[in-house]
């Protein structure tokens, strides 16, 4: 095997590694799978509702939908270090071979994701559980759910891995003695770990917001992109912190809060059952 050797980093601005010339393949490639990735995701949302749960999916189909969420959401901001990644360990690397080493690198990094979406899928079952035999549950399942993700953005844990997907280099140079068997695929498992604990606190929110709403989903991918890729973005993600806060506090009042924790086709049933007995 030869010697990986790593060209310095060109000088850029802040939270970008590559001039925009070099990051061109990165996007163009990324920013395609995330576009379509969000075509799917739209569709599949005006087929299901935001109720309480697992939306009545079962684990394997869940972790799919739950991946092309992922894909649509994060991507767009995995482009630059998908890049410098590939470019790093190979500058002599044909095209072709560099679009299948960033779709490997891509699929690492949704693993990750998709592991944490497990994680997910069990917590939806239970609060689906809860707010089905107690109605009211659902505030406060809602207000912990922004508690903690407002909890995360002010916490350590939120500011070892932004500061690592802001400026990754580190750890890029670190992966270069990562032995050649899959290397690709699990650079990108270890990034999407940082990832995971980066935004963690971001996805949950999808709890009381409705993993399904489209629109919920929108906003939260703007403020990760901004996050990692604006100059400003540790302070973006304080703001967002103390917003979650004041809606931890205004969620056991406010029904709107909370679309993705309302009961709908489930308690009408029962009511109209309720007569018949």
């Amino acid at each position: 095997m030869p010697h990986l050797r790593f060209a310095p980093p060109v000088p850029t601005r802040p939270g970008v590694l590559l001039p925009r010339r070099d990051l061109a393949l990165g996007w163009v490639l990324l920013v395609l799978i995330a576009a379509l990735a969000w075509v799917l995701t739209i569709a599949q949302s005006r087929d299901m509702g935001m109720e309480p749960g697992t939306m009545g999916l079962a684990l394997p189909l869940f972790l799919l939908l739950w991946v092309v969420m992922m894909a649509a959401m994060m991507l767009p901001s995995l482009a630059p270090v998908a890049l410098t990644w590939v470019r790093a360990i190979n500058r002599s690397t044909a095209g072709r071979v560099r679009a299948l080493r960033i779709t490997e690198f891509v699929g690492g990094y949704l693993l990750s994701w998709a592991g944490f979406g497990l994680l997910v899928y069990g917590g939806l079952a239970a609060t689906g559980h809860l707010v089905d035999s107690h109605p009211d549950t659902g505030r406060w399942i809602g207000a912990t759910a922004f508690l903690l993700a407002g909890v995360q953005q002010f916490g350590p844990l939120k500011r070892v891995c932004l500061r690592h997907c802001r400026n990754p280099m580190f750890q890029l140079l670190r992966y270069a003695h990562f032995r050649p068997w899959a290397r690709d695929l699990r650079v990108g498992a270890h990034h999407g770990l940082y990832c995971v604990g980066c935004c963690w606190g971001l996805m949950i929110v999808l709890i009381p917001l409705g993993v399904m709403n489209v629109a919920a989903m929108a906003g939260l991918a703007a403020v990760i992109f901004l996050e990692k890729l604006w100059r400003g973005g540790p302070w973006l993600s304080w703001a967002v912190g103390a917003a979650f806060l004041v809606l931890a506090v205004l969620a056991p009042f406010q029904d709107w809060l909370l679309p993705g924790l309302q009961m709908s086709g489930p308690s009408m049933d029962r009511m109209a059952a309720g007569p018949a007995r």
